[in-house]
């Protein structure tokens, strides 16, 4: 770039420095966020392998991308926002002699320095910072004991990198528009927002619209199982947040209508006007409501949707009256007594590691139980078989998921024994998908190390208190089977929680400086309408309320199309999960969703009415010079 694009982008970027706050602020949090996750994944991979160290990793890059879609939405609304109220300013560059491609290059310039600044602010917050990300994680339980990240230099120069990337792809779009702005714009006095829908906005929005609805079909169609991933449900909603935010000016005015439709009074009247006419301003201020209650409701419903759906399919397949947890190494003398009491049917489990052959010789990890007495494990489970009999497993067998490359009954499959032996078992019956919870189940012959940590039992009611007594006398955990259901697969699972937080948080934290940010912008921006109101006879009192009933249409609005957008993913989870042949109710987060509109709406209005009563305290002529 040339020294004079260079030169007028600082001089702009100092000018709007309060306008540009709270695209700084989101992209400096996103760069420090992104920074810290990326030592966290570096000192994650040398954990040793196992769940904890998956799941840790999975977190990490769930709350990266999270941050990094999150600063994007921010900066781009903020930009396009900014550059529309910049239409008189950028006229006047027109009439001074700039070009089309300068004025788009000093906003691009623009956008680079503050990226910079951002980058620069946010990799000295995460180095500075790491040790104490560290030891929260550590305290929520998200990471073992002793956790430590370094500063290794790669994760630092590639969060400083993505900052100005992240900058520079928000504001492309603004760019573009700022270099539309025609030399008459600077003479331009009305407020009243024309042709905001422009073909290309209606061309990306519909597209992004239809990538979503692909995205969905494809998998309802192809995969179901896909739509149950966490990495799916958390990135898939972000195209069709993008979408909704693209369309809102068009989608924003019928609950807009419906929220002022009494007619008859001259407040409605006044704040429809208002929000219909200042389409700009009413989509920088619903942007970020949209952005907030979508996040929240798609993060904390659909990880809900799913541990639903577990719970109903193991309630299910689930026909035990009791279920016991032995002692370490007494499972099996514990399974021999309880086959003493009359009647019983005792089926003894154990957890096993295995591995499956794909085709091309990868061995993959899956879930595995030791069954010791087929028979007795049909009688006390209700497994979804889709072909064969779970009772025909021998030693020369398996029962896997269909998962697992579509397999017949009769098929080979290649696998790994817990002690590295290779074996090719025939399919003695194959599973429903479902939710992906169903283990591979084959004998003890090929679990070599196993030992009996579970026995489901079905006993006549009078026998029970024989039953306690060899559960005591064994040092056993006996539990009815209501109870057991309720403590593997509880409502309010306090790690999905803290999981949910740690991603939510940090987004709600960014869509709220947006939001105030935005609020008092743009009501900043009225204070010579306002001050017509004052003049035509209205009180400061009815100005402020006046503000104040607008802001909180307008948040509404934003806040019943992120629902809709969190509706729709749940609906397509639904969808999914009835595909694979589960019954599970429908989970709407009716908390988050409420609680997030409930904090937009406060902040919203709490911010609008005292930027209104400071831009009317003085007398209104004043305003009008």
């Amino acid at each position: 770039m040339k020294t004079g694009t260079i030169r007028l982008a600082t001089r702009s970027l100092r000018a709007g420095g309060p306008a540009l706050l709270a695209p700084f602020t989101a992209l400096a949090l996103g760069v420090a966020l992104m920074a810290t996750t990326l030592l966290g994944l570096a000192a994650a991979t040398a954990l040793p392998p196992g769940d904890d160290r998956t799941a840790l990793i999975a977190q990490l890059g769930t709350g990266c991308g999270v941050a990094v879609f999150t600063a994007g939405f921010v900066v781009a609304s903020s930009y396009a926002y900014a550059v529309a109220r910049r239409r008189r300013e950028l006229g006047l560059l027109r009439l001074a002699g700039a070009t089309r491609g300068q004025v788009r290059r000093s906003v691009l310039a623009e956008a680079l320095l503050l990226g910079v600044l951002a980058a620069a602010t946010g990799t000295a917050l995460a180095r500075s910072g790491v040790p104490l990300f560290a030891r929260l994680l550590t305290a929520a339980g998200l990471a073992p004991a002793g956790f430590r990240i370094g500063t290794p230099g790669w994760p630092l120069v590639t969060a400083f990198c993505t900052g100005p990337l992240v900058a520079l792809t928000a504001v492309a779009v603004a760019a573009w528009r700022a270099g539309r702005v025609r030399p008459l714009e600077a003479l331009r006095e009305a407020d009243v927002d024309t042709r905001v829908m422009t073909p290309g906005r209606w061309l990306c929005g519909l597209a992004l619209l239809g990538t979503a609805a692909a995205l969905a079909g494809t998998a309802l169609f192809g995969d179901p199982a896909d739509l149950l991933h966490r990495k799916t449900y958390t990135l898939q909603p972000m195209v069709l947040i993008s979408a909704t935010a693209l369309l809102a000016p068009a989608l924003a005015r019928p609950p807009l209508r419906l929220l002022t439709a009494r007619r008859s009074r001259l407040l409605p009247r006044l704040v429809r006007g208002g929000a219909l006419t200042g389409v700009r301003r009413t989509g920088a201020i619903a942007a970020p409501v949209l952005l907030a209650v979508a996040l929240a409701g798609s993060l904390t419903g659909a990880p809900a949707t799913v541990a639903a759906a577990r719970a109903a399919e193991a309630r299910d397949r689930t026909a035990a009256d009791h279920l016991l947890t032995p002692r370490d190494g007494d499972g099996d003398a514990l399974a021999a007594a309880l086959r003493g009491l009359p009647g019983a049917v005792v089926s003894p489990t154990a957890t096993t590691r295995l591995a499956i052959l794909e085709p091309d010789g990868t061995a993959v990890r899956a879930e595995a139980r030791a069954v010791t007495d087929p028979a007795a494990l049909a009688a006390v489970t209700r497994l979804p078989v889709a072909a064969g009999d779970v009772a025909a497993l021998d030693d020369d067998s398996v029962v896997l998921a269909g998962e697992w490359g579509h397999p017949t009954v009769g098929d080979r499959v290649p696998v790994v024994l817990a002690d590295g032996t290779r074996r090719t078992l025939r399919v003695a019956a194959v599973l429903r998908d479902g939710t992906g919870d169903n283990p591979v189940h084959l004998t003890p012959r090929n679990a070599p190390g196993a030992r009996t940590d579970r026995i489901d039992l079905r006993l006549a009611p009078e026998f029970e208190g024989r039953l306690r007594d060899l559960a005591q006398a064994h040092g056993a955990t006996l539990a009815t089977r209501a109870d057991w259901l309720a403590a593997q697969y509880p409502t309010d699972d306090p790690t999905r929680i803290r999981r949910i937080a740690g991603v939510l948080g940090l987004a709600l934290l960014y869509t709220a400086i947006a939001l105030a940010h935005a609020v008092l912008t743009a009501t900043a921006d009225r204070r010579r309408e306002l001050a017509q109101l004052r003049l035509a006879g209205a009180t400061r009192t009815q100005v402020v309320a006046l503000v104040a009933t607008e802001t909180l249409a307008v948040t509404t609005t934003g806040a019943l199309l992120g629902a809709a957008v969190t509706a729709t993913g749940l609906a397509a989870m639904q969808t999914a999960l009835r595909l694979l042949g589960t019954a599970a109710p429908l989970t709407v987060p009716w908390q988050a969703l409420g609680a997030t509109t409930l904090l937009c709406t406060a902040i919203a209005v709490t911010c609008a009415s005292a930027a209104a009563l400071h831009a009317v305290r003085g007398r209104p002529v004043a305003a009008l010079r």
